[in-house]
């Protein structure tokens, strides 16, 4: 099929060789954010622009992050279960152990448009700090602490991962990461996987030291059935689908074809992930 092709709109992983196959190829379009999606050093040394649509989700995903932790805290899910099986009673006692997140302290790692986004959800709609670590302070809100990995776990209530996946992020959030989370913290990872250090995370659900976490992305693609994570405690899995709502797909959708459609005619795409290749 890629023989053929002189455009790809891409919403699953490439096999890093396709380019060596595709000789008519003129554009890649990303039909999302991540890039690690497509093999970018291999388009740029052919010359081939490869397009992304760079916060068209991420109002979908910083969404996400606030209901998969108020589910979390209020254990909605539990609640539910607890209802259906044993009855109102049992389910209603539950709410002794819910909590709130008004006032907490949201720790973010990375600080693109997901991170921005969730900085102002948290603060504006439940009054709480904001904690930030990234490689890049400058600029930040005026009302955005900055602090190292280590500070925003000994301090967040709640921390959302949303930081690319790159080779110095790979793992970064290990069990020493994880010793330092401040009692009662919860985790929620909507970047990629292979950040959060999937073994360390279920050991630290199954001792306590986390009180729960969601997890949107994993190592392994689909989380295949005999996972470990399906037994730890305390935690809300989901396939890959934070940022898929239908306005976001609208988006992503929209700009990408009309990107695309601009590759096919010789332009350049309007949102660039490789512009060097015009120098």
């Amino acid at each position: 099929m890629a023989l053929d092709a002189y455009g790809i709109i891409v919403r699953v992983p490439l096999p890093p060789d396709i380019l060596e196959h595709a000789p008519r190829l003129v554009g890649i379009a990303r039909h999302g954010v991540g890039l690690d999606m497509v093999p970018l050093a291999a388009a740029t040394a052919r010359r081939i622009p490869v397009s992304y649509v760079p916060g068209s989700n991420s109002i979908a995903v910083a969404e996400y992050c606030f209901a998969a932790a108020l589910a979390l805290d209020r254990r909605l899910t539990e609640i539910d279960q607890h209802l259906r099986r044993d009855g109102w009673t049992s389910a209603r006692a539950m709410s002794g152990t819910a909590g709130e997140l008004f006032g907490k302290t949201l720790g973010i790692v990375g600080f693109g448009n997901i991170g921005r986004h969730a900085a102002r959800v948290g603060r504006e709609g439940f009054g709480m700090k904001i904690v930030v670590a990234t490689r890049n302070p400058g600029g930040l809100p005026d009302f955005v602490v900055p602090a190292t990995l280590i500070e925003l776990f000994q301090q967040a209530d709640l921390i959302i991962v949303s930081c690319p996946l790159t080779e110095s992020t790979r793992g970064m959030i290990n069990a020493s990461v994880l010793s330092h989370a401040s009692t009662g913290a919860r985790l929620i990872n909507v970047s990629r996987g292979a950040i959060v250090d999937e073994e360390a995370l279920s050991d630290a659900l199954h001792d306590g030291r986390l009180a729960g976490a969601a997890l949107d992305v994993f190592t392994t693609q689909p989380l295949p059935r005999e996972h470990a994570l399906f037994r730890a405690p305390n935690l809300l899995l989901t396939p890959h689908l934070a940022g898929l709502t239908r306005e976001a797909i609208v988006r992503m959708s929209t700009a990408s074809a009309t990107d695309m459609v601009r590759m096919l005619q010789g332009l350049r795409p309007q949102h660039f992930a490789n512009p060097e290749i015009d120098s």
